[in-house]
């Protein structure tokens, strides 16, 4: 078979646009000042540093105040949970979160239980959403915080955010959303999603890696969890990364300026993929059949490993994977996909298609052409072969 070069990963990480790139390359060689220093480099480095957080806060109906930037969005996570626990623990120490989100949260709210703090994690249905009667019961007097991501990065699956903010706000909780899948895509403006906390990353929006934000709400209480030179206004010193800051909120201007007609794009061809794959006997797709990511398709292929069949297509030039690019390393099954109720031995054949820019509906009809073959040599070689109805049947009582 030929070899192409399709590249369906862009939920692990994207490639950096020229636009954004252009706008870089003034800041590596050229206007390289640090916006501390008080002389004409470092002053030229502040007002790029001025006007980035301008435009980011514009772009996401913030004040620029409340814009922070720091090195990713796993720092972001954790400077918003680790910062608003230790800043808030007089009022308490219950945190709620679900079990599928980013291990940027899980891990944060791991490291705070050890320092005392309790987590509830939330179950979520067999789609991948939480049920708001479920947060609603877990939440008590000593509730500081929700955090619940914006939309998954495995699964597509899209959370109920603004519902979940109104429950928050009723309590007077502070809520925070890990939005990183979602700042390319959707709607990021914290006042209609009700937010007090954001998290964003320039490397899944066509920006650079090492980059990220966090919105915080004006009045809201939150500690460093970095210290040294004060800068940010004392909430994450390090010497600003001004190439990648200005990258960054270009990349997420562009983002957000195309992304309606961008997203209607990617849907068409996302939905093509999906019904040609769920075409496929014993196939199952992972995550909401509607409220999902226009990018995203996760599909479980029953009697095969997510591992082989990713193999197989690197081979032929088309690159996907199982699910986070955090734990590929991992031949367990996806944690997310098995939280939905779906049982190992499917959920070890789930693959994860992320669509991008430069996905074409010629790539979309290699795929469909390749891949059914695929599916059958390797079921063909397989031992394992899976009672798919028995299956569905129990994962169906996961409403």
């Amino acid at each position: 078979m030929e070899t192409r070069d399709i590249y369906l990963d862009h939920a692990a990480t994207t490639y950096v646009l020229p636009e954004v790139k252009s706008a870089m390359d003034p800041y590596f060689c050229e206007r390289f000042g640090n916006p501390s220093a008080f002389n004409s480099k470092g002053l030229k480095a502040k007002g790029a540093l001025r006007n980035a957080r301008k435009t980011v806060a514009e772009l996401i109906n913030a004040l620029p105040l409340e814009v922070y930037f720091v090195g990713s969005g796993t720092e972001s996570d954790n400077l918003a949970i680790k910062g608003v626990a230790r800043a808030n623990k007089e009022k308490g120490r219950h945190i709620i979160t679900c079990k599928i989100e980013h291990h940027a949260v899980l891990d944060s709210c791991k490291a705070l239980e050890k320092d005392g703090y309790e987590v509830t994690y939330l179950d979520v249905d067999k789609y991948g959403q939480i049920r708001l009667n479920d947060l609603k019961k877990a939440i008590r007097n000593d509730t500081i915080l929700i955090t619940i991501m914006y939309a998954n990065n495995e699964i597509g699956t899209i959370e109920p955010i603004k519902e979940i903010s109104k429950i928050a706000k009723e309590k007077g909780i502070l809520f925070h959303t890990d939005a990183c899948q979602a700042g390319g895509q959707l709607s990021i403006d914290v006042k209609e999603l009700g937010v007090d906390l954001m998290t964003l990353n320039g490397s899944k929006l066509y920006g650079p890696k090492g980059i990220g934000l966090l919105y915080v709400r004006d009045g809201v209480k939150i500690e460093p969890i970095i210290h040294g030179g004060g800068q940010e206004k004392g909430l994450r010193s390090g010497t600003e990364n001004i190439p990648s800051i200005v990258g960054f909120a270009k990349a997420l201007e562009l983002a957000q300026t195309s992304k309606d007609e961008e997203s209607k794009r990617l849907i068409l061809l996302r939905d093509k993929l999906k019904k040609g794959l769920l075409e496929i006997p014993k196939t199952l797709l992972n995550g909401h059949p509607t409220e999902r990511l226009p990018n995203n398709l996760n599909i479980a292929f029953a009697d095969v490993e997510g591992e082989s069949i990713i193999l197989r297509l690197d081979a032929l030039g088309i690159y996907v994977s199982t699910g986070s690019a955090c734990t590929s390393k991992t031949l367990e099954a996806s944690y997310v996909v098995t939280a939905t109720g779906m049982p190992d031995e499917i959920a070890h054949g789930s693959v994860r298609f992320s669509l991008g820019h430069r996905t074409t509906e010629e790539d979309i009809d290699y795929v469909l052409d390749v891949l059914p073959k695929i599916i059958e040599e390797l079921r063909n070689m397989s031992p394992v072969e899976v009672d798919l109805e028995k299956i569905l049947e129990e994962w169906n009582k996961n409403e």
